[in-house]
C-alpha cells in the first residue's frame, strides 16, 4: 500500500481519444497519437478528469487507457515490447531506467523543479536526472485521539520511548494504545525506525545505510512495542484502513493521509496527526511519502511529442494539477505552491500533515531501493519484531544481500 502511495485501485477501460490509431501522423495535417496509461483510481471522478485532460491537449491525439486489475504486472509486460505505452504512470525504478523504459525528463521540469518537494523529486531521480514528473503524493502518519491521551495524562509523543509509554498508558479495557498493522508494524515501520535513528536504507554513495548499531536500536524499539501488551493485533482490517481507530479499538494508529476524511467525520476535531518520532536527539522525525509520477517510454516512436505532452499536463497546467491533486480524496500536491493555496489544507490535521510532508518527508520508494532489497530488509524486520531475533545479526545478513544488489545496479 505504501509503495503505491496509498492510492486506491478501482475502475474501467477508457476508449481512445481521437480517431488516429497510429503512433505517427499519416500526413502533415493529421495529429500524432500518444498512448497514455493510468492505473484504476478508486476515487469517483478521476477517470472523467483524465479524459478531460486528454481531450484538451491541442497538439496530439491522446489514446488513454484506464487499466483495471494488476496494473504493475500489465505495465511491466507492455514495457518489454516495442508497442507499449508512450506515457505511463507508476513508481520509478532504476531497472526501468537501465532498460530504456524511462527517458530523462530533467529538461521539461527544470524551470519548476524547485517548486516540487524534495522527497518527490528524490523518488523520481537517478544519478541526478529526473525520469518521472510527480503527479500526486500520499503519506503515512500517526493518528492519535486527543481525549484518550489527555485522560491518560500523556502528551503527544515526541520520541519513540514516549510513544511506547503513551501506548502503555492509553491501554485500558478493550482499548489498546497503538495499532500499526496486524503484523505489529513489521511491514510498514522498518523505514521509519531507521529514519528515527538518523539512518537510511542506502547512503548517497550507493552503500548499505543500516548496518549500524543505531539501526539495531531503532528496530529493537519496534520489538519492545510488540511485546508491551499495548499493541493491537488481530484487528478486523489492516493498518491502511482506519476502522480500528474509528471503532475505538486503539488510541493511536499508524496509517495514511487518505483516512482523514473518515476520521474527521467520526471524531471531528478530537484527533491529531504526528510523524513517526525520533529515537533520540541524534535522530529525526519522519513521514513516508509515496508518489505516482508520469514517465515517457524510451522505446516510444514519439518521444519528443510524448515529453511535450507530459510537460503540458504535469508541469504547465496548474489548474488541472490542482483539480487532480485536491478534488478527489485526501492527497497532497507534490508542488509546494499548489499546497500553499489549497484552503482545505490550511487548518487542522490536514495542515499539520502538509507541514510534515514539506519538512519531514522521506521517499518511501526510491529508484535504487529494489524489490529484492526490500525483501531482504523486510524479512529482517519481521524476524526482529515478531520473532525476537537479534537485530544486529538480522541486519548484517540483510546488509549483505542489499549490498550485492547495489553492486549489481552500480557496477
Amino acid at each position: 500500500m505504501l509503495r503505491a502511495g496509498g492510492l486506491a485501485l478501482t475502475g474501467a477501460f477508457v476508449a481512445a481519444c481521437g480517431e488516429n490509431t497510429g503512433r505517427t501522423p499519416a500526413s502533415n495535417t493529421e495529429k500524432t497519437t500518444i498512448r497514455q496509461w493510468y492505473h484504476e483510481y478508486g476515487e469517483e471522478g478521476v477517470q472523467q478528469a483524465v479524459e478531460k485532460y486528454a481531450k484538451a491537449y491541442p497538439d496530439a491525439n491522446i489514446q488513454l487507457q484506464w487499466t483495471p486489475g494488476d496494473y504493475d504486472t500489465k505495465l511491466a509486460s507492455a514495457l518489454l515490447t516495442d508497442d507499449g505505452p508512450d506515457v505511463y504512470e507508476g513508481q520509478l525504478t532504476i531497472d526501468r531506467v537501465k532498460a530504456n523504459q524511462a527517458v530523462d525528463l530533467s529538461d521539461i521540469i527544470a524551470d519548476a523543479k524547485s517548486d516540487f518537494t524534495d522527497a518527490t523529486i528524490a523518488a523520481n531521480t537517478v544519478d541526478g536526472k529526473v525520469y518521472a514528473i510527480p503527479m500526486v503524493e500520499d503519506m503515512q502518519l500517526l493518528l492519535y485521539r486527543k481525549s484518550l491521551l489527555a485522560a491518560a495524562g500523556v502528551q503527544p509523543p515526541k520520541t519513540v520511548d514516549e510513544l511506547i509509554d503513551a501506548a502503555r498508558a492509553t491501554t485500558r479495557g478493550t482499548v489498546k494504545g497503538m495499532f500499526a498493522g496486524n503484523d505489529g508494524g513489521a511491514g510498514v515501520l522498518g523505514g521509519p525506525a531507521l529514519w528515527s535513528a538518523g539512518l537510511d536504507w542506502i547512503t548517497p554513495d550507493h552503500k548499505v545505510g543500516f548496518d549500524d548499531p543505531r539501526a539495531a536500536a531503532g528496530l529493537g524499539k519496534l520489538r519492545e512495542l510488540y511485546t508491551s501488551d499495548a499493541l493491537l493485533l488481530g484487528a478486523p482490517a489492516d493498518w491502511s484502513d482506519p476502522s480500528a481507530f474509528i471503532s475505538e479499538l486503539c488510541a493511536m494508529q499508524w496509517t495514511g493521509l487518505w483516512t482523514l476524511p473518515a476520521v474527521t467525520e467520526a471524531f471531528g476535531d478530537d484527533f491529531g496527526v504526528l510523524p513517526w518520532p525520533r529515537l533520540d536527539s541524534s535522530g529525526k522525525d519522519s513521514v513516508p511519502i509515496g508518489t505516482f509520477a508520469q514517465s515517457v517510454n524510451g522505446k516510444s516512436k514519439v518521444i519528443d511529442e510524448a515529453k511535450a505532452f507530459v510537460k503540458w499536463l504535469w508541469v504547465d497546467q496548474i489548474e488541472y494539477q490542482t483539480e487532480f491533486q485536491l478534488d478527489f480524496g485526501a492527497h497532497i500536491p507534490p508542488r509546494k505552491s499548489i499546497g500553499a493555496r489549497a484552503d482545505k489544507l490550511k487548518s487542522g490535521p490536514s495542515k499539520d500533515a502538509v507541514d510534515y510532508a514539506t519538512n519531514l518527508a522521506v521517499a518511501a520508494s526510491r529508484p535504487d531501493w529494489t524489490a529484492k532489497s526490500q525483501d531482504a530488509f523486510g524479512s529482517a524486520v519481521t524476524n526482529i519484531v515478531s520473532k525476537g531475533a537479534k537485530p544486529a545479526d538480522e541486519l548484517k545478513a540483510a546488509a549483505a544481500a542489499v549490498q550485492a544488489e547495489l553492486d549489481r545496479l552500480f557496477d
